[in-house]
């Protein structure tokens, strides 16, 4: 990673730090347990040569809704100013941070950045204002091994935290997606499966729904009267209709997303798996274990199948060695083939670290690759970018359900 000074910083046109939030000034009540673990989290940040940053808490709404997935559209607070702009609660660090590059000027410059602050989202039984820390690594060439930097990162910082024994598992979006482009899929039927890997729906009840090209549709007068029209104003027809009726968003989704939504669903293109198709995807998706075999399945897969994934296996090796380099236990990993985080700008390496033994246990870590998400935030090129999130109440909350529950085993 980078080789930066611990130090806050607020604004990146200026890079000085705030002293309100010099090092050791955390979220969490000095007594509390969770400023302990800050405290940890800081003392790795500056041996990790780490630079802090703090974005804002107000964030404009129009980054998430367009790049963040629909898991995390439905669950945000939105507001607005006195001008009208949409405006939301940072759920998440990564677009913020994302931003906060992009305003150095040269955000083709290598840089990672620390953070650790509030992030505000709905959860179903959890607390709606909740504090994640993690790091953002940006520029890297040598991706591969950015990509084993960020686990052993992630995994030293549990340790730090003295959360004990875990389970990790890891995935490739970029396999995935190697699958696809080699399969020759129609347009839609890829977007489908796209969206059903992101939310983690990679069972046989999606997969033989993908099956079928007959399938019933919702809308199927204003779908017709789609059929065949210039796309252009087509999506401003459905935009218009959506304004009329007052509607701006739907489960977090924009007008625009909307009407581009109907626009596939009328199309005359094609959709669906062959069974053929429908078989090879079974056998992709039942590929999991041991990250080396798991590569081996993938390459004789790719031969049987005559499907050109030699680069993406190439990658899965490449970082393989990487993460064995820097110590880190390929036998104590998991790749499953189908795991894909629910964020829809990850494009490459992808993993959750949850605690071992504890039933139910929620993922205390989670990150991946994501190199197309600053060239869309408007960075001129692409660039290689990859981070993780740690969530600090599930932390403190999973220790003290392990601890409970070892009372509860001693005689």
């Amino acid at each position: 990673m980078a080789n930066f000074d611990l130090m806050v910083i607020s604004d990146p046109t200026t890079a000085r730090p705030r002293a309100e939030d010099a090092p050791g000034a955390g979220s969490a009540p000095p007594d509390s347990p969770s400023a302990s673990l800050e405290t940890r989290l800081f003392e790795l940040f500056a041996k990790r040569g780490l630079a802090r940053i703090e974005p804002p808490v107000l964030q404009p709404l129009e980054p998430f809704l367009e790049l963040s997935g629909e898991d995390l559209r439905r669950r945000m607070f939105v507001t607005g100013d006195a001008d009208g702009r949409e405006l939301c609660l940072r759920p998440e660090y990564t677009i913020p941070v994302c931003r906060w590059h992009l305003e150095r000027g040269d955000s083709s410059l290598s840089a990672a950045y620390a953070y650790l602050g509030p992030v505000f989202r709905f959860r179903e039984g959890e607390a709606n204002e909740f504090t994640q820390s993690g790091v953002e690594d940006f520029g890297r060439q040598d991706r591969e091994a950015a990509d084993a930097e960020i686990l052993d990162f992630a995994l030293e910082a549990l340790r730090e935290m003295s959360v004990g024994d875990v389970a990790t598992l890891i995935g490739d979006v970029g396999v995935f997606s190697a699958l696809i482009r080699a399969m020759r899929l129609t347009g839609s039927t890829a977007r489908r499966l796209q969206r059903a890997y992101a939310a983690g729906k990679t069972g046989m009840r999606i997969l033989a729904a993908l099956g079928s090209t007959a399938t019933t549709q919702s809308h199927a007068g204003l779908l017709a009267a789609l059929q065949g029209q210039d796309p252009a104003a087509a999506r401003l027809f459905v935009e218009d209709i959506l304004k009329i009726a007052g509607i701006s968003t739907i489960s977090g989704r924009t007008a625009h997303q909307i009407a581009a939504r109907f626009l596939e669903q009328a199309s005359n293109e094609p959709s669906g798996l062959s069974e053929e198709q429908m078989k090879i995807m079974e056998r992709f998706f039942a590929i999991a274990g041991h990250p080396d075999k798991a590569a081996d399945a993938l390459r004789a897969l790719a031969a049987e199948a005559k499907l050109d994934l030699g680069r993406a296996i190439e990658t899965v090796d490449i970082r393989n060695g990487f993460m064995e380099a820097r110590g880190i236990d390929l036998a104590s990993l998991r790749f499953a083939a189908g795991f894909g985080r629910n964020l829809d700008y990850y494009t490459g390496f992808v993993f959750e670290i949850r605690k071992s033994r504890l039933a139910d246990a929620r993922p205390l870590v989670g990150g991946g690759r994501y190199d197309g998400l600053l060239r869309r935030l408007g960075a001129a090129e692409e660039v290689p970018a990859v981070g993780c999130s740690i969530w600090l109440d599930r932390v403190t909350d999973q220790a003290r359900r392990a601890a409970h529950s070892a009372q509860a085993d001693t005689p």
